[in-house]
């Protein structure tokens, strides 16, 4: 059973002052998985999780997971922005984009950011658009030599990363071209839950950086093993072992790079869904009940505000206020109003009885969530409220209304 921060007091209390839908995030649990991530690599020289932006695109909560040490991963000139809104920059941003404008490039170049190239046609064309900094990344795809996962696909099958072949090519080229120094990064699967996935990719780097060096001289000076790492969104999956993907990787850098020319070599992330999935949640209100072929529960949320279980079918889980204590002796799809047979939140799902009017929580929204929104069917952004440490909720971005679709043209 999956439990929840606050009580049906408190969401009824924010509910007559602000209309559903709406998003909340707990400050709290946020603070506690930064924290968490960074104890089991403290061993590790200079270890930085690059937070995805793409994940939970707020400022608010971007500030407070540089106030945890946190850098920024992002994959577009307004996440380049946001970033350095909030104070984050310099190597503490990292751009891992593709099918990447002049523009962009240009950005993360003044920004001083790390710039991660998707593929090795991009050397040429940040040198002719925008010059090349001093210090460059490339992101690595293993093909067939890896397995991804149903997310992400098959390596092979991605869009994303050059090949083994290629990245040997990109590093010695960019050495002649004058860059100096050099990162490796990969992100081969998505949600994953499996530790042992993790382990192997840090061992797949490790031996990379290696073999780089061996026959190209060129020292890399990070990894970046990616993200990833999945939450268990059903109540009977167990967490991510983080704490065994610490402990392992260490082994492996100690057999592998310790007492070498690479060492010391530092090892980055880029989690989102790990630190701010489990921590936020899509508040909803019941207003239809319709009986057919199913039993429909109807919604003042739909598709347009979270979009995961209509794309992937992806599981969240679904809490009724008020009656988590009661049983789950009824089926129900829980549908919200767009113009899609897909807009369900669940299909066949047990629940208890439901009545028009109840608030329905739906669990693990705090990851690709309000952040892959959309406006079908003219539906509105819902508002997000950070829930604080003392327990109050402060509103971190307004609903849009109907105003906002006439803010740049005049009728």
């Amino acid at each position: 059973m999956k439990t929840l921060p606050f009580d049906k007091k408190r969401i009824d209390d924010l509910a007559k002052k602000h209309p559903t839908p709406f998003y909340i995030y707990d400050e709290e649990g946020i603070r506690a998985s930064a924290q968490k991530l960074n104890k089991v690599f403290e061993w590790a020289h200079n270890f930085k999780n690059y937070f995805a932006v793409k994940a939970l695109p707020n400022p608010h909560i971007l500030r407070i997971l540089k106030e945890e040490g946190m850098g920024a991963d992002c994959s577009s000139l307004p996440e380049l922005i946001l970033a350095e809104k909030v104070g984050i920059s310099g190597d503490e941003i990292m751009l891992t984009s593709n099918d990447t404008p002049a523009s962009e490039f240009k950005k993360a170049k003044d920004l001083n950011a790390i710039i991660n190239l998707d593929d090795i046609s991009h050397l040429d064309y940040l040198e002719s658009n925008v010059g090349l900094p001093k210090l460059l990344s490339f992101r690595y795809n293993p093909g067939p030599l890896r397995e991804g996962n149903s997310i992400i696909g098959k390596p092979e099958e991605a869009k994303y990363g050059l090949t083994r072949e290629q990245l040997f090519i990109a590093y010695k080229t960019a050495r002649t071209k004058g860059v100096e120094r050099f990162g490796l990064h990969t992100m081969i699967a998505s949600n994953e839950l499996n530790s042992e996935f993790f382990i192997e990719t840090a061992r797949m780097l490790f031996e990379l950086v290696v073999e780089i060096k061996k026959q190209l001289g060129i020292r890399i000076e990070f990894i970046n093993l990616g993200g990833g790492i999945g939450i268990p969104y059903k109540p009977e999956q167990k967490e991510v072992d983080i704490e065994r993907i610490g402990k392992k990787t260490q082994d492996l850098y100690k057999k592998l790079i310790k007492n070498t020319e690479l060492d010391p070599l530092q090892i980055t992330m880029e989690c989102g869904r790990f630190i701010t999935g489990p921590h936020g949640y899509l508040i909803s209100k019941v207003l239809h009940l319709k009986n057919t072929y199913r039993d429909y529960v109807g919604l003042d949320a739909s598709m347009a505000n979270l979009m995961r279980p209509g794309m992937y079918g992806a599981y969240h889980h679904i809490t009724v206020l008020g009656k988590e204590n009661e049983r789950n002796d009824c089926v129900y799809d829980v549908t919200g109003s767009l113009c899609e047979n897909n807009d369900k939140f669940a299909i066949q799902r047990k629940l208890p009885k439901i009545n028009i009017g109840d608030i329905i929580v739906v669990h693990d929204a705090g990851a690709h969530g309000h952040s892959m929104g959309f406006q079908y069917n003219g539906k509105l952004r819902s508002a997000e409220f950070l829930m604080k440490k003392d327990r109050t909720f402060q509103m971190i971005r307004r609903a849009e209304t109907i105003d906002d679709y006439f803010a740049t043209i005049t009728v």
